[in-house]
């Protein structure tokens, strides 16, 4: 199976640490952000993992060539340039994979439980029903956040940011929904389809949200999967930092 990690971000939000070193080495626990993904990824089958790289990259791949893994390619994306956001970087990407099956794509500065498997075995019930037209399939939680990804039965069909007292500040609709609405905030995993890359995207650099969304409006599938139960941390700033190095492995 083939994997990617998102790893191309300055990690504005973690300065002063990320001025010296990438936001993928910041240790958490004893070990880098990248090698506790790197650990979720192996365990649910990875044998080929991509990496973008692009703020302190010469330290990604020092660190990669001092801690292979038997039995595990890794790869790095680089974006000289960016970063091109979480779609630009997957898209840039695009030559690396061997697009065999699906892949399993992941945020470096997340941490979490949500068990990778459920998620592919998901994913391949889903393009069982979607007769071609599954894109991707994402790990959603209802935790309350401002920001949330609009599904209907099918699949997605928008965003909606609300304001402190639940009012909608801001929504992009992609399709007219098909039946009652959920509303999901993404955890920064998910399993796409390598057909993607031969699809319509956006120009420039982008999130893979905005690249969902324009294929949802020309009637692709972009599913959820309920991960709520299941421990999710990500790894922003300075506090939820010190919040993750006091939480239980």
């Amino acid at each position: 199976m083939e994997a990617m990690i998102l790893a191309a971000g300055a990690g504005t939000r973690l300065r002063p640490i990320t001025d010296r070193i990438p936001k993928a080495l910041v240790p958490v626990r004893g070990r880098p952000l990248l090698s506790h993904v790197l650990d979720r990824l192996v365990a649910a089958g990875a044998t080929r993992v991509v990496v973008n790289v692009c703020h302190h990259a010469d330290q990604i791949a020092a660190y990669v060539e001092r801690h292979a893994r038997p039995g595990v390619e890794v790869v790095l994306s680089p974006e000289p340039d960016g970063p091109y956001e979480t779609g630009g970087g997957l898209l840039a990407a695009a030559p690396l994979f061997a697009r065999a099956g699906p892949i399993l794509v992941h945020n470096v500065d997340v941490i979490s439980r949500i068990p990778l498997e459920r998620l592919l075995a998901e994913h391949e019930r889903a393009r069982e029903r979607a007769a071609g037209r599954l894109v991707a399939t994402l790990a959603v939680q209802d935790r309350g956040s401002r920001r949330r990804l609009v599904f209907d039965a099918e699949g997605l069909t928008g965003w909606e940011e609300r304001a402190n007292d639940g009012a909608v500040r801001d929504e992009v609709r992609a399709r007219e929904p098909r039946g009652p609405l959920t509303r999901w905030s993404y955890t920064g995993i998910h399993v796409v389809e390598p057909a993607v890359f031969g699809l319509p995207h956006p120009a420039g650099r982008f999130s893979v949200v905005t690249w969902y969304l324009g294929l949802s409006a020309r009637d692709y599938r972009v599913v959820p999967v309920d991960v709520t139960a299941d421990e999710w941390f990500e790894v922003g700033t300075p506090e939820r930092l010190a919040q993750a190095e006091e939480r239980a492995e």
